[in-house]
């Protein structure tokens, strides 16, 4: 450290440095607000510039950079494990209460957090990206225990959680990061799916999924193509969005071509549940004239006419285990490497993707 503009010290780029910074053992913290404040950036991005995160402009991480040294900013990993130990909350970060795979993950992690003497604060992020990095954020700065987390795409950024030394585990969908992960067979579900439909006689299936950065979803794309093409069917694949039209439209666009399909995988309920809408707009019998799977066994699947063959996910034990692994994480009792676990599907058939034998093969 130098001194420049008379008494006032500066540091070896120049910059002046507070007295405080520099007062020995008496001087205040630095905060990770304070650095935040000087560099004019808000909390989340100072978290993630000092943890390197891409995602963070390099002009702004390097400004970050620049006044946590000038501030004497240094992480402080003691007081931070003793906040977290205190704190009997964790965050469960969903996508889609609305979903019913959503809301019988949540029930596994409450419970399993309640028998654990821990509490859970559901977080919903409507499949928006923005609400999910403000969640992040959020849990962050009230330092909760753990956090489970259902992201909206792979490449969800969850470094301010690391920087904070706040535990993670991801369930339903991959993250790009090496983080505890709780899944289930996606492509052999959807395996399993697109060749009962051809069992049954269908000649034409189609998958109707998501946009193709959900990675659960495109596991599921690429077990019915994978299926398709071991058959030498052409594959008919939709990328639909997120939101409650979405099926209905599908079924506008596919049923108006001169070659239309003359079965569907839905790649989740709420997307089956709209493809079962646009069919019976078009006065098409499901069951009859067009083949119908889904994934997930909603509530509502056994009872609809004709009921809906799915491919069932253990979505409660998903959420315990996802919980029982964070609390290993928050207990340091988890091994040294993150674990993943891939949990089984099931078929069950029902009445939707049953063929009459009278119009098998033809």
């Amino acid at each position: 450290m130098t001194v420049g503009r008379g008494s006032e010290p500066t540091d070896r780029r120049g910059y002046a440095v507070p007295i405080d910074a520099t007062a020995g053992k008496g001087a205040p913290m630095v905060k990770i607000v304070d650095v935040a404040e000087a560099a004019q950036v808000s909390v989340a991005t100072v978290s993630r510039a000092l943890n390197n995160s891409a995602r963070v402009d390099p002009v702004l991480a390097e400004r970050v950079r620049a006044a946590a040294e000038r501030l004497g900013y240094r992480p402080n990993a003691v007081a931070r494990n003793l906040r977290r130990q205190g704190t009997q909350v964790w965050a469960l970060i969903i996508t889609d209460i609305n979903n019913p795979f959503y809301t019988a993950v949540a029930r596994g992690v409450e419970d399993f957090a309640q028998e654990s003497g821990f509490s859970v604060l559901l977080c919903n992020t409507d499949e928006d990206q923005a609400k999910e990095d403000r969640y992040l954020e959020v849990a962050a700065q009230e330092r909760v225990a753990g956090v489970i987390l259902a992201p909206r795409s792979d490449n969800s950024d969850t470094s301010i959680l690391e920087s904070s030394g706040i535990p993670l585990v991801v369930v339903d969908r991959h993250l790009n990061r090496k983080v505890d992960f709780v899944t289930a067979a996606s492509f052999e579900g959807a395996v399993m799916a697109t060749e009962h439909l051809l069992r049954q006689g269908w000649q034409r299936p189609a998958c109707i999924t998501r946009p193709a950065d959900t990675a659960t979803t495109e596991q599921r794309r690429m077990g019915y193509e994978d299926v398709v093409r071991r058959h030498g069917l052409p594959a008919i694949v939709r990328h639909v969005p997120f939101h409650a039209d979405s099926g209905v439209e599908a079924i506008s666009r596919l049923f108006e071509s001169d070659v239309p399909p003359d079965s569907l995988l839905a790649v989740d309920s709420m997307l089956a549940l709209g493809l079962m809408t646009g069919l019976q707009r078009r006065n098409l019998k499901i069951g009859r004239d067009v083949g119908l799977i889904g994934f997930d066994d909603a509530t509502w699947a056994p009872v609809v006419e004709p009921a809906l063959s799915v491919i069932a996910q253990p979505a409660y034990e998903m959420g315990t285990e996802a919980a029982r692994l964070l609390v290993k994480r928050i207990r340091g009792q988890g091994p040294a490497e993150p674990q993943t676990l891939v949990m089984s599907t099931t078929l069950i058939v029902r009445g939707s993707s049953r063929r009459p034998r009278g119009r098998r093969g033809g």
